[in-house]
């Protein structure tokens, strides 16, 4: 039977996060989530129950707030196992020419240094744990686009993954890259039912920390079928 795991979830009120929150704890797993809109969270946590899920709003590109996030979670659970960074957005106007650099900015803080904050607050106890870090890239972050800022931005979550995986090795700690293709949430402004749903991200997620302990998924890159 596979081990009970505390999973710290970014972006969980609604998309990847929900999806994979939701899968997680039907498996048997608790939750910490955290987004920006508390009511969202609450109405996640009253589905899954107050026993296996824990709700902190906080914006992620804030240090200090995700710390607060981190440090709630623990109190609640005693320990992390796992830590998922998905916390993400796009822009609207693509292009560098055309593009704006306010956009842009806002971009990196939470492509960029959001994951780094969630990385940085969440390794003490994953280490404690040997426990687990995974994050979401993109297909945009293995293949090149012209002018895309977005996919710049996940080409450095894709080469941060394969670097800590590195780091985390050294101590027996497991890290796992996702990289979806076009995944239906609303993250686009018209649904895309032919493309992934995003209970096939959280199902990524469900297999890589499932595996043995012995094994470390590295790296999911999903792909529609059609």
């Amino acid at each position: 039977m596979t081990k009970q795991k505390i999973v710290l979830i970014t972006g969980a009120s609604s998309g990847i996060g929900k999806a994979t929150a939701k899968t997680l704890v039907k498996s048997g797993h608790k939750v910490i989530l955290t987004a920006r809109r508390q009511e969202k969270l609450d109405k996640l946590v009253a589905m899954l129950g107050e026993d296996n899920a824990l709700a902190v709003a906080a914006d992620a590109t804030q240090f200090d707030a995700l710390e607060k996030v981190v440090k709630a979670g623990i109190n609640k659970f005693g320990r992390l196992d796992v830590a998922f960074a998905n916390a993400g957005t796009g822009i609207s106007i693509s292009g560098t020419e055309q593009g704006d650099p306010d956009e842009w900015s806002k971009l990196i803080d939470i492509n960029i240094k959001a994951l780094l904050w969630t990385a940085k607050l969440t390794l003490p106890n994953l280490r404690e744990t040997k426990g687990h870090f995974i994050l979401t890239s993109s297909v945009a972050g293995r293949t090149a686009h012209k002018g895309s800022i977005y996919g710049a931005s996940k080409w450095f979550a894709y080469g941060f993954g394969q670097n800590l995986a590195e780091e985390m090795a050294q101590w027996g700690g497991r890290c796992t890259t996702i990289a979806p293709g076009m995944v239906n949430t609303a993250f686009f402004d018209e649904p895309k039912p032919d493309k992934l749903d995003p209970v096939d991200v959280a199902e990524a997620v469900l297999f890589a920390i499932e595996a043995e302990q012995r094994c470390n998924v590295r790296e999911i890159f999903l792909m529609p079928t059609h």
